[in-house]
């Protein structure tokens, strides 16, 4: 799914007025049917009192329509409309005029000064008062509606986007005089804010409305954001075939481990056989044998000669896929490991935790990187890398230059984990959950992307299933065991269920 700025949605509207064709103020009528759907089946029946306030622009107009229908559809809904400059959206015209002649219609037209109504506890509040088009911060009255209403203890809704919130950067945004909605039901798409982590106190929960814009028009758009649908990656998921042996699935090396983080070895490990490889070899410290032994037989194991660290690199031309850095620590003698499987450049390499540690602090060797692999930073280990980043969307935009700069995947993990991509897309994932914020999910990841590309997958083939996959197995997770029990090892065990899931 392509993701559009706010001028992109414009673009496409004025689009699909053009082409459909449909008159601007009935491709209105249709967003805010579907809007009012949503509201009459979640949110009418508790609320018995409804309070719309409404803009001058176009998503007053829906706003204002919405109110209209609500009304018609029997409850008591009152709508105040913003009209300070005496300059509306035609549309928001036609629509004030439709409620004005509705029988039972409450209308405040605010001309000047508002008298703000009083919210209680058990309203809903419908936020209409700025959509896709808004260019700055909100301030004079129009934030001091928005913090009125944040300070009620009433439901707020939004109508496409929070007032307020930007579509894509709000680092210099007001935070204050953004609405705060428990639910935004946005017409078309998601937008791109609503992917960042800092947004989600603005957004609440989002559902996004098929309002029937055009097919053809959102093609011709260019873009580089995407948001990962199902069906594509289940195109991916390749059939294993019928005379598939060990030989023949993907021989992986991991590289992980160091006295006392084993866990991160095991995981890597576990995950990377549970994803469909034919062999693992780990490369661990002589004096971690017997733990992997146990906690993996299903492993072969080459041992460095140091009983605690990694401090050599086994030579890799053997293996389809290399995966380093969960658990290996950053001492110096690693260090110089890494630096000798970078030079190798043996095969694609899925490169995380220690591993991305180690590289900020040697940032000359990130040209030794062979392209296409797969780095998987979190925020903070990103920002290491590329450095401090004030919000979401400049770390989105760092990483997207540094992959397009090296010629790497970089898959920056969390919620809607990104993969910025080589050729300078950024694919958002939607498959996870907040239980995943538990120490070891990140290596469970390196073990799926390395068993993946072992296996023959592309780079851009595996970082898009293996990201979808983890999230799917996590999501799964914790429909059987709540978010809150979640831990790492549960996202391997339910990975068989990921899988038929998506074969079915």
């Amino acid at each position: 799914m392509k993701i559009l700025t706010g001028g992109q949605f414009r673009e496409l509207d004025l689009y699909t007025i053009e082409h459909e064709p449909i008159a601007s103020i009935d491709l209105m009528e249709r967003a805010s049917r579907a809007i009012t759907d949503v509201l009459l089946q979640r949110y009418a029946a508790q609320h018995p009192r409804i309070i719309v306030f409404a803009g001058p622009g176009g998503n007053g107009g829906d706003g204002l329509a919405v109110a209209r229908m609500l009304t018609e559809a029997g409850h008591a809904t009152e709508a105040f409309l913003f009209n300070v400059t005496g300059h509306l959206n035609p549309d928001c015209a036609t629509n004030r005029d439709r409620l004005q002649a509705l029988e039972g219609a409450h209308l405040t037209e605010v001309t000047s000064e508002l008298v703000f109504p009083e919210l209680r506890p058990g309203d809903l509040v419908i936020d209409a008062l700025f959509g896709t088009g808004l260019s700055k911060p909100l301030s004079g009255g129009f934030a001091m509606v928005t913090k009125r209403i944040n300070q009620s203890q009433a439901t707020v809704v939004s109508i496409d986007v929070p007032s307020g919130l930007m579509c894509e950067d709000n680092t210099y945004n007001d935070t204050s005089s953004i609405i705060r909605a428990h639910e935004t039901l946005s017409i078309g798409g998601p937008k791109l804010a609503f992917l960042f982590a800092e947004n989600q106190r603005y957004v609440g929960s989002f559902t996004t409305l098929d309002i029937g814009l055009s097919r053809e028009g959102l093609d011709a758009i260019k873009g580089y954001l995407w948001m990962t649908e199902t069906d594509e990656v289940r195109q991916l998921l390749r059939q294993r075939p019928h005379f598939a042996h060990k030989g023949t699935m993907g021989h992986a090396l991991l590289v992980a481990g160091h006295r006392g983080m084993m866990g991160a070895a095991i995981l890597g490990a576990r995950a990377a056989l549970r994803t469909g490889l034919g062999k693992l070899t780990m490369h661990l410290p002589y004096a971690c044998l017997d733990i992997i032994q146990t906690a993996v037989p299903e492993a072969i194991v080459q041992m460095d000669v140091d009983a605690d660290l990694i401090t050599s690199a086994l030579d890799a031309s053997n293996f389809q896929a290399l995966g380093i850095g969960p658990g290996i620590g950053t001492d110096r003698y690693t260090a110089t490991a890494l630096h000798n499987y970078l030079r190798q450049q043996p095969c694609p390499m899925v490169i995380d935790a220690d591993a991305l540690n180690i590289l900020s602090e040697n940032p000359e060797w990130l040209r030794e990187i062979p392209a296409d692999s797969i780095l998987t930073p979190h925020p903070a280990e990103l920002d290491r890398l590329v450095g401090h980043c004030t919000s979401s969307f400049e770390r989105m935009n760092r990483a997207r230059n540094f992959a397009l700069n090296f010629a790497i995947f970089l898959v920056v993990k969390g919620h809607y984990t990104q993969i910025c991509t080589p050729t300078g897309d950024v694919l958002f994932n939607p498959t996870g959950n907040p239980g995943m914020a538990t120490a070891g999910s990140g290596d469970v990841l390196t073990g799926i992307l390395t068993s993946l590309l072992a296996q023959g997958y592309l780079p851009a083939e595996a970082a898009q299933l293996g990201v979808f996959l983890h999230g799917l197995a996590g999501d799964l997770a914790a429909d059987a065991l709540t978010e809150e029990s979640l831990i790492a090892s549960d996202i391997i065990n339910h990975l068989p269920a990921a899988f038929r899931k998506l074969k079915n």
